[in-house]
């Protein structure tokens, strides 16, 4: 066992063995570090002015990514390394060629989003040579500013791009080596426990751990990425008691690509799953593109996701239109079943005290097959649903439907299927009038509720129309659509 967390900030190391579990790292930053350079701004991971870096150790390498600090917890940063705004110049002043070229390109007016700007673009820098104008605007999806039109800002991402500088310069890669040597040292398989009063923080050093301390605190609360969480602490200032954090288990952290499917474990991360889903199931990469912005898909888990439970998470329709399951562990051992079954009623799903998500397959569309998923949003990006409905269609050789999964978020207490309308359709031709005809289904399925992201009549109406789309999507498709419609609204 330790009692302490230990992290690096820029160039100094930290070592923290009184901390409260659900302390942000933007509180820490401002209020005990005086780095004033990371702002608040909304304190729900949705406008970028609180973005840093952290980095942490894969696969024996060092990678950073951009993350939200206004939900982020301290206790999440064990063997990590952040990065903020002021330590990116150099110490005699000289800008860093991401902040000049801001200032070359006037990206900058009333400068409150600045920081968070320069910071995402600094993570693209890092990681991405030569980047084209999608994979800049896709890196600043999670910055709002109210000033620039953000055109200047882009101008400045594509300015940097065209001449770097010597890597001596840059402070993260002058230090590459002697940060990994350090973090490494960081690292180990002890369990980090933290009691200040009654407040109590847990890290722990394997998943077997994690199965112990949840038998012994079934109630803990398990924090992987904090996209939901770090709101429950930052706008509903709920205590939490105890906290687990697992975002630094490796073990499930794993993305295995097999013959049927691919198996996901549950701390895998929206970003690190996007490559294989992308290749595998494009569909669903579209739909990644719209959750949240890059930090937040940086930070968020696909099993957090599925775990949480929420009737309005992403993930869960088009996994269970793909039949995906969910495989739960506790010290009882684990037990796997269909993700459908996962969810029980609002706020309560099929888990047993002490278990937790450990991963999660998805077979893969067949051949002939037609998927796709729509997220209708009051805005594109950054955008919380108000639906979101997932088909996966299968015709036999005459034309017929053979089989059909439709599955919708936002239209009940639980992520749920359209049994109704999947019985209209099974064995009848896949043809625009058999599909209207299916459309009235929707009544038995579905008693959407109303609420400030759209009405219930809205919502049921669009679910019928979705179903219209995805038939003109897929009726006499090219060849090449035939296994993926790769839609969004």
């Amino acid at each position: 066992m330790s009692d302490s967390i230990r992290f690096i900030l820029n160039g100094e190391d930290i070592t923290l063995s009184s901390l409260r579990p659900t302390e942000t790292l933007l509180d820490f930053l401002r209020l005990k570090r005086r780095l004033t350079g990371t702002k608040e701004g909304c304190a729900e991971g949705d406008c970028g002015a609180c973005t840093v870096l952290v980095g942490r150790l894969i696969d024996g390498g060092l990678h950073y990514e951009s993350v939200n600090a206004c939900i982020r917890f301290v206790g999440s940063l064990h063997a990590t390394h952040v990065v903020t705004v002021e330590h990116l110049a150099a110490q005699n002043g000289t800008l860093h060629p991401v902040q000049q070229a801001m200032v070359d390109c006037h990206g900058s007016q009333c400068g409150f989003c600045t920081p968070g700007f320069v910071m995402s673009l600094y993570g693209l820098w890092l990681t991405t040579e030569k980047p084209s104008r999608a994979q800049i605007e896709k890196s600043l999806q999670g910055n709002l500013c109210r000033c620039t039109g953000y055109e200047p800002i882009i101008k400045a991402a594509e300015q940097v791009s065209q001449k770097r500088p010597s890597a001596l310069f840059d402070p993260l890669e002058r230090t590459r080596a002697d940060i990994i040597a350090r973090l490494w040292a960081m690292q180990g398989g002890d369990t980090i426990e933290i009691a200040e009063g009654e407040d109590r923080l847990i890290v722990p050093g394997s998943v077997s751990e994690l199965a112990r301390i949840l038998a012994d605190e079934p109630n803990a609360t398990v924090v992987a990425g904090s996209t939901d969480v770090g709101l429950w602490v930052t706008k509903q200032m709920r205590r939490l008691n105890p906290v687990v954090f697992i975002n630094h288990l490796t073990e499930l952290q794993k993305i295995s690509v097999e013959a049927k499917g691919l198996t996901i474990g549950a701390g895998v991360t929206y970003s690190r799953a996007f490559a294989v889903i992308a290749e595998k199931i494009p569909a669903m990469a579209n739909l990644i593109d719209r959750i949240g912005g890059e930090q937040v898909r940086n930070m968020g888990t696909i099993g957090g996701n599925i775990a949480n439970g929420s009737p309005i998470g992403d993930t869960p329709p088009p996994l269970i239109a793909l039949s995906a399951t969910v495989k739960l562990r506790s010290t009882a051992g684990t037990r796997s079943l269909p993700l459908e079954d996962f969810f029980i009623d609002y706020g309560k799903q099929d888990r047993n005290p002490g278990e937790f998500v450990e991963s999660i397959f998805v077979p893969y569309p067949a051949d002939d097959a037609r998927f796709a998923v729509y997220k209708i949003s009051k805005r594109r990006d950054e955008d919380i649903s108000a639906a979101c409905g997932a088909f996966h269609l299968s015709l036999d050789t005459a034309g017929n439907v053979a089989d059909i999964r439709i599955a919708f978020g936002g239209m009940a207490g639980t992520p749920k299927r359209a049994r109704s309308v999947e019985a209209e359709l099974i064995g009848k031709p896949w043809t625009e009038a058999a599909v209207t005809a299916a459309r009235d289904a929707f009544d038995n399925d579905y008693t959407p509720l109303t609420d400030w992201r759209a009405s219930a009549d809205y919502r049921q109406l669009t679910a019928k129309n979705l179903l219209i789309r995805f038939y003109l999507e897929t009726a006499g498709a090219p060849q090449e659509l035939k296994r993926f419609a790769t839609a969004e609204a």
